[in-house]
């Protein structure tokens, strides 16, 4: 398919995913209220607080975590060559998990149970790549060290449930769900501070395909793979402890998305990163209105929504391929 072509679809899928997020809720109003409240920022009443205060920043923070998810899970499947390479591959997930349980067992939210979190990020994105680094940043250490830390620190988070009181451990499995229902104060700032770091990715997409080839290859056509990959792999793995900080963990979208994109635009980095972000953006906006509706008035965690269908995207994925494919 014409690359621009599937620009401009994946475009319109996420204008139309806006607008479905906007005029559909939790709480159903006219949509001619909603339209009214849209033109008329300042407006009173509640159709002007639920699009202004609620639902545009709810839809611009799903929005740019599914933008940043997917294109750090493309960024992570070209580094490591790795079609199962996602952006929690590092562990960034495990010690974001580690850091919110420990906020919400001392009673801590808010900004700053956001702040512990990101700690837990930046610990496990330090303690891998260190690791790595000592191996020349190869693609081997760098899973194995990402698979160890997301081990001990899930077994660091199950000690705490089993000491922990139901209400703790409930609050803290809504949370390692994956939510958007409730975003801190200040999150759509820490968001806003990691838009240039994702929109520099747009200019490594050369870089990228090389280093989809393999250290030695890229390196022979001039590139310095090991500093390119300290760059992305730091980069990818800050944007993603941001938005696990913000939202929780959201599963699949940096694993379904790029592998659906890549589908549609092939492997050149080139279109792929974008089309990628537009796609994740569009589906977690998607998603998270689905998840405000099914079982309307109550509310579901946006990562069962996206675990779902990312399950089910896998399993056709691997009816259809070829066996050359699966393996």
């Amino acid at each position: 398919m014409n690359r621009g072509l599937v620009f401009l679809i994946l475009l319109a899928f996420l204008l139309a995913a806006v607008a479905l997020g906007l005029f559909t809720g939790g709480m159903q109003l006219p949509p001619g209220e909603i339209a009214r409240a849209l033109f008329r920022p300042g407006s009173d009443g509640i159709a002007g607080t639920l699009v202004w205060e609620l639902r545009l920043p709810r839809i611009f923070m799903a929005g740019m975590v599914g933008s940043a998810l997917a294109v750090c899970g493309v960024v992570f499947q070209a580094i490591l060559r790795n079609p199962l390479a996602e952006p929690y591959t590092l562990g960034v997930s495990g010690g974001g998990s580690l850091g919110a349980v420990i906020a919400i067992l001392l009673g801590i939210s808010g900004l700053p149970m956001v702040l512990i979190c990101f700690a837990g990020c930046c610990l496990s994105i330090g303690v891998v790549l260190g690791a790595a680094s000592l191996k020349g940043f190869s693609n081997s250490m760098l899973i194995l060290a990402g698979i160890i830390m997301s081990f001990l620190f899930s077994s660091v988070v199950m000690f705490i449930f089993a000491v922990a009181s139901s209400r703790e451990v409930h609050s803290s499995i809504l949370w390692l769900m994956g939510s958007l229902s409730a975003p801190p104060a200040g999150s759509v700032k820490m968001l806003l501070m990691i838009l240039p770091v994702m929109l520099s990715l747009l200019f490594f997409a050369r870089d990228l395909n090389l280093l989809s080839l393999g250290d030695e290859p890229s390196y022979h056509l001039g590139l310095d793979a090991k500093r390119t990959k300290t760059y992305l792999l730091l980069g990818a793995s800050l944007i993603t402890g941001v938005c696990v900080a913000l939202s929780g963990i959201i599963a699949f979208i940096g694993l379904v998305v790029p592998h659906a994109v890549r589908g549609m635009t092939g492997a050149d980095h080139h279109s792929l990163v974008p089309c990628s972000m537009l796609a994740g953006g569009g589906f977690l906006i998607l998603s998270d209105t689905l998840s405000q509706v099914i079982i309307r008035p109550l509310e579901l965690p946006v990562g069962v929504i996206t675990g779902m269908v990312g399950g089910l995207f896998f399993v056709i994925y691997l009816l259809k391929a070829r066996p050359a494919e699966v393996s």
